[in-house]
């Protein structure tokens, strides 16, 4: 057991792209943690998906033993967090188990949307926070300027910020100094009862799960019998270990310490993410405090391709679920697409990284119905239900009001740029709330509706701004406003995966739009398909696909011109019947295409 004193545990918080996991990676490597010939970049990166996009979407955690200049030799838990908004919530968590954050800011972008976001995260959870200006070595780096825009817009002294290329190594030795002499060690009492914080779990196809531990008090040994407080399951350990970053077992976890354990747990559902571990005999007295659930706010239908597969997107989706406590599921069915099942998700990229993991791990093709968000339906008779699918609308003349969620976001861009994102949140039925400068940068912080936002809001600021604005987001609540449930027809027939909620008075715009991008997506077939937008039984918007036209008199040579007319008639009315029993094809991607709208 390591002493309380050499211990530090630290979260690497930043926005996303300014080197979280590059600084992880230096830091691993400078330690000697990892063998150089078995080092690679973005190291704790574990997933395919993760590398493929450059992004962290798990917290990862690694122990790294260290030497400091003083002599002694100390122990550090890093943990490395993601910067996307959509994963806020494992930002959070990760905070709750460590005591100090590096704070990583680009030396060249400066502060952006997430970097405040985490840096809120980091100051709820009473953190020593160190300020590290990261990329100097790139000619664009100004570290004096983003220096003073800390202390400007977050309020921090980086008077002391260390000054790093996480990429060429420079200044990664400071940076070890000051986790050592800068950040606070845990506290814990050894001899205490066990009070233990779950701060992760996930499965493993050999161990079962894997549950990640803070050690707050007492000691967490193998063959200990072991308690969850909120479950009231008990179990006994069969491993102990911590991270470096392979699985690496020890005999005893002592305060402060953050490591993993095994218990013969079948199923992560009994391991609640936030959850006390203690003794089964002598356990602690009050639990933890924990955390809220994370709340998913988009919510969309998955189906397979081929209905025949719908048995392995459930095992799909339940061993998926296992590892991610932040999606939520259920059954059910569409007259169009057959059986699926409805999710929430925290936020689009979320949905786009469950979706691919499906189709990726488990090799299911899958079909995505639009993107929609929680709506509160007053009924006449008083009543109030929640609608998470447009398709299970209630018959507008019984609905009194209809409450649509709304979000507070924050946008940080250069003046330059600032017209247009005004006018984006504007056609967005957005509502001014703040606009405030740091040097050269606004700050605008708007009201919006969260069903405007969840569709390409984010792809549509990124393209407006050249790809310099940041944009972070927290719920605020309902109100009413004047919402309609648009269908699309195709071929008369409704497809129920393209129905959205629109506001009335940019139904006919959304739906024009919807149908003329259908109409270039849906592939020709040998009979006319006209393609409409409907609001209840009113036709807002039509576009016809002509008919692909099969040239049936390809053998007549010559001969007298009734021949040729005598087949065109038998081929139109071999498309009328055809018309009337075909059935349209409509590819995936037409799906997805439809739904990125752009106006």
């Amino acid at each position: 057991m390591t002493d309380l004193a050499h211990i530090r545990n630290f979260s690497i918080v930043a926005h996303i792209d300014h080197g979280k996991s590059t600084l992880a990676d230096r830091l691993i490597q400078s330690t000697g943690t990892v063998a150089d010939r078995d080092m690679e970049a973005q190291l704790l990166d574990t997933m395919d998906i993760e590398k493929e996009r450059g992004i962290t979407i798990k917290a990862n955690t690694v122990r790294i033993e260290y030497d400091a200049e003083d002599g002694e030799h100390y122990v550090l838990n890093l943990i490395d967090t993601p910067g996307h908004v959509d994963f806020a919530y494992e930002v959070s968590r990760s905070m709750r188990a460590v005591e100090g954050s590096l704070l990583v800011v680009d030396s060249s972008q400066g502060v952006e949307a997430q970097t405040l976001a985490n840096v809120y995260h980091a100051l709820d959870a009473d953190h020593e926070i160190v300020p590290i200006l990261n990329k100097i070595d790139l000619p664009a780096a100004e570290p004096e300027r983003v220096a003073e825009q800390i202390e400007d817009v977050i309020g921090i002294d980086a008077s002391d910020a260390i000054l790093v290329s996480a990429k060429s190594g420079i200044g990664i030795p400071e940076t070890l100094e000051a986790i050592v002499t800068r950040l606070p060690a845990p506290k814990g009492e050894p001899d205490g009862p066990l009070k233990a914080m779950l701060v992760d779990s996930w499965y493993d196809a050999y161990l079962g799960v894997v549950v990640l531990v803070r050690v707050i008090d007492g000691m967490l040994k193998k063959g200990d019998r072991i308690r969850m407080m909120n479950t009231g399951a008990a179990y006994p350990v069969d491993r102990i270990g911590v991270f470096r970053p392979q699985m690496d077992q020890v005999a005893a976890l002592g305060p402060g310490e953050i490591g993993f354990l095994t218990a013969s747990i079948k199923q992560v559902r009994d391991t609640a993410v936030g959850d006390t571990i203690t003794h089964e005999k002598k356990g602690c007295a009050e639990a933890l405090p924990g955390f809220a659930p994370s709340q998913p706010v988009v919510f969309c239908g998955l189906f397979p391709v081929d209905n025949a597969e719908f048995e392995d997107l459930r095992e799909a989706i339940s061993k998926l679920s296992l590892n991610d406590a932040s999606f939520s599921t259920e059954m059910e069915t569409s007259a169009a697409l057959g059986f699926g099942f409805r999710c929430g998700f925290l936020g689009l990229l979320h949905l786009e990284v469950i979706r691919d993991r499906l189709e990726r791990e488990y090799d299911i093709e899958l079909i995505t119905t639009a993107p929609s968000v929680i709506y509160q339906i007053h009924m006449r008779d008083g009543s109030q239900i929640e609608m998470h699918n447009p398709a299970d609308m209630p018959d507008p003349t019984n609905i009194d009001h209809i409450e649509e969620p709304r979000i507070k976001a924050t946008i940080l861009v250069p003046d330059d740029y600032l017209g247009d994102v005004l006018k984006l949140c504007q056609d967005r039925r957005g509502i001014q709330i703040d606009l405030t400068y740091a040097g050269n940068r606004a700050m605008v912080v708007y009201d919006l509706p969260l069903n405007e936002v969840v569709f390409d809001f984010y792809d549509r600021l990124k393209s407006v701004t050249k790809g310099y604005a940041s944009f972070d987001y927290q719920m605020s609540g309902y109100r009413e406003d004047a919402l309609v449930k648009m269908q699309i027809l195709v071929n008369d027939e409704p497809v129920d995966a393209l129905s959205t909620m629109v506001h009335r008075d940019r139904a006919e715009v959304r739906g024009r739009a919807m149908v003329e991008k259908l109409k270039e997506l849906i592939p020709q077939h040998m009979f006319k398909i006209p393609i409409q937008a409907a609001i209840g039984g009113r036709i807002i918007a039509r576009e016809t696909l002509s008919a692909l036209r099969k040239d049936v008199t390809a053998k007549c040579y010559g001969g007298d011109a009734t021949r040729k007319r005598k087949l065109l008639d038998k081929q139109k009315k071999g498309k009328k019947k055809m018309r009337q029993f075909g059935k349209v094809e409509i590819p995936q991607q037409a799906f997805i295409s439809a739904l990125k709208m752009d106006d």
